[in-house]
């Protein structure tokens, strides 16, 4: 079992940046693929980025958003920069065996965090 904690979202503005934190529970963490989601008002959860060996990222974020983790602090963070009113939503860290930009295929999640970015 794996517990994830999110921190970090707040009210920025546009152009800002803020950095969101997932700190996970368990021995296990480094063999877990570690994933960030987001949802917006009325829209369905979707994939932002995820890290294994290797980063992936969805288009609307590349260049803007850096994800990394912290094997030793059992921590992934999100790096988010010149953030759009568009990035708004709650942020969800996940864990899982691989990533994946398909929900369904991560095993556990924090409760979210909520990201504003004002115009």
């Amino acid at each position: 079992q794996v517990q994830l904690i999110e921190s970090g979202g707040g009210l920025v503005q546009a152009g800002g940046s803020l950095r969101l934190s997932c700190a996970a529970s368990g021995r296990t963490f480094s063999t877990y693929a570690m994933g960030w989601f987001r949802q917006a008002p009325g829209k369905e959860r979707e994939f932002v980025a995820a890290i294994r060996g290797n980063t992936y990222y969805t288009d609307s974020v590349k260049g803007r958003f850096t994800i990394s983790r912290d094997n030793a602090k059992n921590t992934v963070y999100l790096q988010m920069n010149s953030l759009k009113p568009e990035d708004t939503a709650v942020y969800y860290c996940a864990a899982g065996p691989f990533y994946s930009t398909y929900e369904a295929n991560w095993d556990y999640w924090g409760q979210g965090t909520q990201v504003t970015v004002s115009s």
